[in-house]
């Protein structure tokens, strides 16, 4: 494998990559957007479709064009609250009962210590 294949090779497992990260994190957002399921899976098959008119795009330059312009229009369409799980870092209810520091001794038996 020459230098320049190899070189092509590693470009488009780049680009592949950021076209999945950008699926995805388009993908996860059209759920902040969709109130109702039957309103997501309709927003996910036109994100779909698309990312798959582009599928067979040759030109290394032009993926990354389009790469560009699709993060772009990402950052620009974002959901400005978007949903996030309680339990999760940012939710609700993250860390809403930690744990106690170090020194503390927490004890269970309520009440019925030993008076020796």
């Amino acid at each position: 494998m020459s230098l320049a294949t190899g070189s092509y090779l590693a470009r488009r497992a780049a680009q592949k990559e950021r076209v999945r990260i950008l699926y995805r994190r388009a993908l996860k957002d059209t759920l902040n957007w969709a109130v109702h399921r039957h309103l997501f899976y309709h927003d996910a098959d036109a994100l779909r479709e698309r990312f798959d008119a582009n599928k067979n795009v040759a030109d290394i330059d032009t993926i990354d064009r389009m790469i560009t312009a699709g993060e772009a229009s990402y950052n620009k369409w974002r959901h400005p609250d978007p949903y996030i799980v309680p339990w999760a870092p940012g939710g609700t209810k993250f860390c809403r009962n930690p744990t106690p520091p170090a020194g503390i001794e927490i004890i269970y038996n309520f009440g019925r210590e030993d008076n020796d």
